[in-house]
């Protein structure tokens, strides 16, 4: 027993320090630009792995700490702003009116069934956001131009930038950018979330959108919207149909996924959470990323023979054939460890990744 109270004293003591240290954290967060948090996590990741404490654990820590601060920061000084949601009753549209709405803005939503108010909520509004899926968005954008202000800001959230884009720019005078978050309407801000900004006309107008998704802690990353739905094939369509083709293999298969994850590493514990995620989603929305573009059926096809030339190897317990096209994929990710892993993780990769070495690798 004596035993058993030293231990609660000392935790006591340690829970006293690190809410002191905490504290002052917060308190130096407040008095300076916020960093942000890949940079606040790269710091430290060496320190975190040689105390043994998981990373997540820590993100955890600075995501919290960088929460107390959101409401002071953004709900000081906000000009209120007449914005209307087109699609604002769906998933992600609800995400932006809630969080509009929050800081005080007055936001409208006009939705397919509500077109015959779209002048009275298009023609007096100040941001006009399309969230609408990716078959829809053009011909959304073309049918409520005609109804927008010159000075108007028109901006979309769709998961393609440059068909939208062009759109925007051909059909409407007044202020365009494409948006891209890329994180699903499950947030609760925009925490440690990024956003791909596509510039398109009078990028000025929508500084203070821009600054609204800064102040919450989220990242805005800029480039054309050619370069991202290039990038978005192989972010986006590709990951969606590995996961998409693992969840369909599992079900069919009939495994039991509660008992695999009695005995699972942390890696298959955290790819069955992102399928589970997937297939909790709306299976128009997967659908269409994957066939939004010819480039990405075509890509996802060179990926599947990927995959089946690979099993045929398997089948025919190809060895040697196996080992080259692994030594020769660790080649190339050996060329580019520097310059394109994340800095946290690269000290684990650093660690774990000997090229020419062959090791037990748990996944």
């Amino acid at each position: 027993m004596p035993l058993k109270s030293s231990y609660s004293d000392q935790l006591k003591k340690t829970d006293q320090s690190l809410i002191a240290l905490l504290s002052d954290r917060i308190s130096l967060l407040a008095a300076s630009e916020l960093p942000s948090l890949d940079e606040q996590l790269a710091d430290v990741a060496p320190l975190l792995a040689q105390a043994g404490i998981p990373e997540s654990v820590w993100a955890s820590l600075v995501n919290s700490c960088h929460a107390t601060l959101i409401p002071k920061s953004v709900t000081n000084h906000v000009t209120p702003r007449q914005i209307t949601i087109i699609g604002g009753r769906g998933r992600m549209g609800r995400l932006f009116k809630e969080q509009f709405s929050l800081i005080g803005h007055n936001v409208s939503v006009l939705e397919h069934e509500d077109w015959q108010y779209a002048e009275q909520l298009l023609s007096q509004a100040e941001l006009v956001l399309v969230s609408v899926p990716i078959e829809h968005t053009v011909n959304v954008i073309k049918r409520a131009a005609k109804y927008l202000a010159p000075n108007t800001a028109l901006c979309d959230i769709t998961s393609l930038k440059t068909q939208p884009t062009q759109a925007m720019l051909e059909h409407h005078s007044g202020p365009v950018i494409g948006l891209h978050p890329m994180f699903g309407p499950n947030i609760k801000s925009f925490l440690g979330q990024k956003v791909v900004v596509c510039p398109g006309r009078n990028d000025n107008s929508f500084q203070w959108l821009l600054d609204f998704i800064k102040s919450q802690g989220g990242e805005l990353i800029v480039c054309t919207p050619e370069e991202h739905d290039q990038m978005m094939v192989i972010i986006q369509a590709t990951q969606h149909f590995c996961r998409f083709s693992l969840g369909v293999f599992l079900a069919q298969a009939r495994v039991d996924i509660e008992q695999s994850l009695t005995m699972s590493t942390p890696n298959y514990r955290q790819e069955i959470d992102i399928v589970k995620r997937l297939f909790l989603q709306n299976p128009n929305l997967c659908v269409d990323i994957m066939l939004a573009t010819e480039e990405r059926c075509n890509t996802i096809n060179f990926l599947a023979n990927t995959y089946s030339r690979l099993a045929r190897l398997v089948a025919r317990k190809d060895r040697d054939a196996l080992i080259q096209e692994f030594e020769n994929t660790q080649s190339f990710f050996a060329e580019k460890i520097n310059t394109f892993i994340q800095p946290l993780n690269r000290t684990a990769l650093q660690r774990d990744f000997k090229p020419q070495m062959h090791t037990n690798i748990s996944i």
